[in-house]
């Protein structure tokens, strides 16, 4: 039976689905992989929970799900304790060799990321924001701690639910840099919401109507300007132009929000209010793309050295045009993928599908030296 140690940051959405799946799917590892995977530690943003020898059992991560579950923090666990550096966590919990995961939506882990990495342990992000931080962080989580003139190759680390939750945008993109092909242009939409939101414009319902029905169905963060700026969208294009080899930052991307600056100091409630100042506008431009057999979709594009984030007129009947509802979808289009893309779609959000995504990642890892 081979053995694998696992340190979790993060135990909010998806930490706390990928530690019931883990749970859930002990005996089929064991089954079919031969593999026991054994959680040594659990990390959230001031406290956390480390096994004394061996591991945490199901019944002290079911503990540790009931705490969370009720508004407790892991350091008032009845096994729990104050954290304010995650990488003495990974020195005294990784001591045997470890799998560390991101589930957390921060750069504050890059330190302790990198650290296992130095120590040659392995480590698996859902949080997309160390890869686009310093390019630097980038090459040296992607590429296992190298940096500067650096090699590719995908030894001790995993982010495929960096960009679509479960989705295989990551290894398909790997895979056609590995062969050689030539990635020509890239477009996607990375957002279930703003997905709902396009779909609805072109349903002819009003911007204020759908992002008030968004909101209360849940379907938008607490603050929906989160969603509808574009930033999260913005980072998963600067992954896929970094995984091109291109040398880009944040600033390099180019951003379009579905509202203007001026209501970024709005509270929730007015924003919601103000939202309906904005619906002529996008009537107008569904319209015009609908006179020109076209719709309106919030997508991202990196093509010819530079990324775009924002509402994008595209053919009605191209796969992004296509497109509806919650589904997120990436086109690729390269040397022997044209001039039909490569299309991914499916379900790119909800925190089991993220979850169910890092699992793959750790169950791979589990078989690389």
């Amino acid at each position: 039976m081979q053995t694998l140690s696992i340190i979790l940051f993060g135990v909010g959405g998806v930490g706390n689905a990928l530690l019931r799946q883990i749970m859930e799917q002990r005996e089929f590892h064991r089954a079919e992989y031969g593999l026991a995977l054994r959680v040594v530690a659990v990390c959230d943003s001031n406290g956390a929970v480390i096994a004394d020898s061996g591991e945490l059992d199901n019944a002290v991560l079911g503990s540790i799900l009931a705490h969370k579950e009720s508004g407790g923090r892991l350091r008032t666990h009845a096994q729990g304790g104050p954290q304010g550096d995650l990488v003495g966590i990974v020195d005294i919990a990784g001591r045997d060799g470890a799998v560390v995961v991101d589930c957390t939506a921060s750069d504050a882990t890059v330190p302790a990321l990198l650290f296992a990495l130095d120590r040659g342990y392995k480590v698996v992000l859902a949080n997309k924001v160390p890869l686009t931080v310093d390019l630097d962080v980038y090459h040296a989580i992607t590429r296992a701690g190298a940096t500067g003139d650096f090699t590719r190759h995908l030894g001790r680390s995993r982010w495929e639910t960096t960009v679509g939750a479960g989705l295989p945008v990551i290894v398909t993109l790997n895979r056609l840099v590995a062969s050689g092909d030539s990635v020509a242009r890239i477009a996607g939409t990375f957002s279930g919401t703003l997905g709902y939101v396009m779909t609805g414009l072109q349903q002819g319902k009003l911007l204020s109507e759908i992002v008030r029905e968004a909101y209360d169905l849940g379907y938008t963060e607490p603050d929906p300007r989160d969603d509808l700026g574009g930033v999260d969208v913005a980072r998963k294009a600067l992954i896929l132009a970094r995984g091109l080899g291109w040398k880009l930052n944040m600033r390099d991307v180019t951003i379009e929000g579905l509202y203007p600056p001026s209501m970024d100091e709005l509270s929730v409630p007015a924003f919601l209010e103000a939202v309906s100042q904005l619906d002529a506008d996008f009537q107008e431009r569904v319209q015009q793309a609908a006179a020109e057999g076209k719709v309106l979709r919030f997508a991202a594009l990196v093509e010819d050295g530079h990324c775009r984030v924002g509402p994008t007129v595209v053919d009605a009947d191209s796969p992004l045009g296509r497109l509806s509802g919650t589904d997120n979808l990436i086109e690729l289009t390269t040397r022997w993928y044209t001039p039909n893309p490569l299309v991914v779609q499916g379900r790119g959000a909800g925190v089991d599908a993220t979850a169910a995504g890092v699992l793959s990642d750790i169950v791979e890892l589990a078989f690389v030296e």
